[in-house]
């Protein structure tokens, strides 16, 4: 978090359905994440050129105070990782919508997981709320957008996972310093290089900060002694993330954000204050009038036929936490959710394929009575979705196009 060269990974939506947009770098350090991937740990490979890279840079290493025996333990077990090049080089092809990341991110699956654990964690989440203003609810959404609330933290040895994109990545540079910082993490006696695992790309913990973040936000609110933001207890994760928005500005009790209703047509991106706004007739979409939390920007993600947002400057701090409007948008919506607040208002419209977001959960929700299960009715088309849909073409003799398409659904509805 805080470096503009931050992680940038499209979605994170494997493990939810959103990391097949990109595999993320951590939300404490990158873009558009929505929990670790899922997948078995990269298998190492032998690699010459790897090895000679990495005597090199235990010189740079050396030269930057790591010790020899710190680097030396650390990189004993370190190897090439493709699987996380292959990543790396993939991770911008595939971007879900602004419609989709908001449905899996606030999904009622994730929304009712996150009311529990915050009743469980009430307490903790309290204590951290007092200490660094930052509300409870808020924390919980990027917990739950990072890791699914710290199920999928990643298995990745973050050791070789930073050697290898150092050594081959397009940033390289970006990731060697990452690694740095996570040498200095295992000297500091954090955490043993054998138990720094994380995301293919060196994201951390629960609410997944890289290395260089953690040494400048990460707290042992636990006391004893480690800031220990990778164990099963996420009380030192979840306080590192509220110390880090509480530097970046993060506001007491101010809004993110919050989405509204138009009188007429508006240009977005604009700034007013709020009761420049109210005079215009702009109002909360779940009804009533615009609270006042300073100045506050329009913006129209999805264009005039989209729902409308006003941004309050802790959209922003959001935005630092990771540079992405969809991540940002996600969590602030996943956080008025877990506090009682409704879905969305505002349509999105039809997909390419001419529907609407109901009709794409009535379209899987029928192919499931039909036989070929879609994993769940969310309304985002992902793989397991194109599988039923082409399985249900193949076996009723239509062609096989796996598209959810309007056509599609008639045909389902008989």
């Amino acid at each position: 978090m805080g470096d503009p060269t931050r992680r940038t990974v499209t979605l994170g939506l494997a493990a939810f359905g959103l990391a097949s947009c990109g595999a993320p770098i951590g939300g404490a350090g990158g873009r558009a994440a929505l929990a670790a991937s899922a997948d078995e740990p990269p298998e190492p490979r032998p690699d010459p050129g790897y090895h000679a890279w990495v005597q090199g840079f235990r010189v740079r290493a050396l030269a930057k105070g790591i010790t020899g025996n710190t680097f030396d333990t650390a990189f004993r077990g370190a190897r090439y990782l493709p699987k996380v090049i292959k990543n790396d080089r993939a991770q911008f092809q595939a971007r879900r919508t602004l419609e989709d990341y908001i449905a899996i991110a606030a999904s009622q699956e994730r929304v009712r997981i996150g009311r529990a654990k915050l009743k469980k964690h009430g307490r903790l989440l309290d204590r951290i709320a007092a200490r660094y203003g930052v509300e409870d609810a808020v924390l919980a959404a990027i917990w739950g957008v990072e890791t699914g609330f710290g199920a999928r933290r990643g298995d990745t040895p973050v050791i070789s996972a930073l050697s290898t994109l150092g050594y081959e990545s397009r940033r390289a540079e970006f990731f060697e310093s990452q690694l740095l910082a996570a040498l200095a993490i295992v000297q500091a006696g954090d955490i043993a290089p054998d138990k720094m695992k994380g995301s293919w790309a060196g994201a951390m913990g629960h609410t997944q900060f890289i290395p260089t973040t953690y040494l400048a936000h990460a707290v042992d609110s636990a006391g004893d002694g480690r800031r220990d933001i990778w164990a099963d207890d996420p009380t030192d994760a979840l306080a590192s993330a509220a110390n880090y928005l509480a530097q970046s500005g993060w506001r007491k009790g101010g809004l993110w954000g919050l989405e509204v209703r138009l009188p007429a047509a508006s240009d977005d991106l604009v700034t007013r204050a709020v009761p420049d706004w109210r005079a215009r007739g702009v109002t909360r979409a779940s009804g009533g009038e615009l609270p006042d939390h300073g100045a506050a920007k329009l913006i129209l993600p999805n264009g005039a036929g989209g729902p409308a947002f006003l941004l309050f400057a802790n959209y922003r701090v959001l935005r630092t936490y990771n540079d992405s409007m969809k991540y940002a948008l996600g969590v602030g919506h996943l956080s008025d959710r877990l506090a009682g607040g409704g879905p969305l208002v505002g349509s999105f419209g039809k997909d390419a394929q001419g529907l609407t977001f109901k009709e794409r959960k009535e379209l899987q929700e029928r192919l499931t009575r039909a036989g070929f299960d879609t994993d769940g009715a969310d309304g985002v088309i992902g793989d397991k979705t194109t599988t039923a849909i082409r399985a249900y073409e193949t076996a009723r003799g239509l062609p096989v196009t796996g598209l959810a398409s309007k056509a599609l659904l008639v045909h389902l509805r008989g």
